[in-house]
């Protein structure tokens, strides 16, 4: 009988060591199953990865408008430059009305130009300097392709008082919006007065014939 009790007793141990074994396995399997869910879980985070990768590339479609928005800017302005001094030829004509002195500007550089507004002419003789006043007509915007030409008219009043008068030699013209200035050779012989000067005056470029 003691040999039955001890043989029973080794076998439910053995049995309770197989059950413990089994739970074991079972707890692993769930440990697996628990890592194997962590990593399911990045999944989403790849996918975020992804979004990221797509919103960075719609930033680089939106720069690429901006910087093709900026050269157009950059295009339409550069059409729309003042017409400076040194890309000008200077010559001058007489007018068709007596007292009248024609300035013809032409543009010699390799790009259209823009001329608005009345510009400098001052008359030298040896005697000093006369400045021409603006007259009442409104300046148009005058584009000037290469080659082409634009003028403005000088008016003076013509010496017929019988007297020598005052005579100019030269012109300093000074564009519209320009510091810098050319200077044409003339001879302007107005009647002399004791007032400040004669009625000496300039129409804006573009106006007259």
């Amino acid at each position: 009988m003691r040999v039955q009790k001890l043989a029973l007793l080794a076998i439910a141990v053995a049995a309770g060591l197989s059950l413990t074994a089994c739970q074991g396995d079972n707890g692993a399997s769930a440990d697996t199953n628990g890592s194997s869910s962590a990593q399911s879980s990045d999944s989403p985070s790849s996918n975020s990865q992804g979004s990221g990768d797509n919103s960075a590339s719609t930033g680089k479609g939106t720069a690429t408008a901006q910087s093709d928005t900026g050269n157009g800017a950059s295009a339409a302005g550069s059409n729309s430059k003042a017409c400076q001094t040194s890309q000008l030829a200077f010559s001058s004509s007489g007018g068709m009305a007596e007292g009248t002195l024609i300035i013809n500007l032409k543009n010699t550089g390799s790009a259209t130009c823009t001329l608005k507004g009345f510009p400098g002419a001052d008359l030298k003789s040896k005697d000093g300097t006369i400045s021409a006043t603006r007259s009442k007509l409104t300046p148009p915007r005058v584009s000037v392709k290469p080659g082409e030409e634009t003028r403005f008219t000088l008016h003076y009043p013509s010496n017929n008082s019988g007297g020598s008068g005052v005579t100019f030699t030269s012109l300093v013209v000074t564009p519209p919006n320009e510091t810098h200035s050319h200077t044409l050779p003339v001879s302007i012989n107005v009647p002399a007065s004791d007032s400040t000067g004669p009625a000496i005056t300039v129409d804006p470029v573009g106006t007259g014939k």
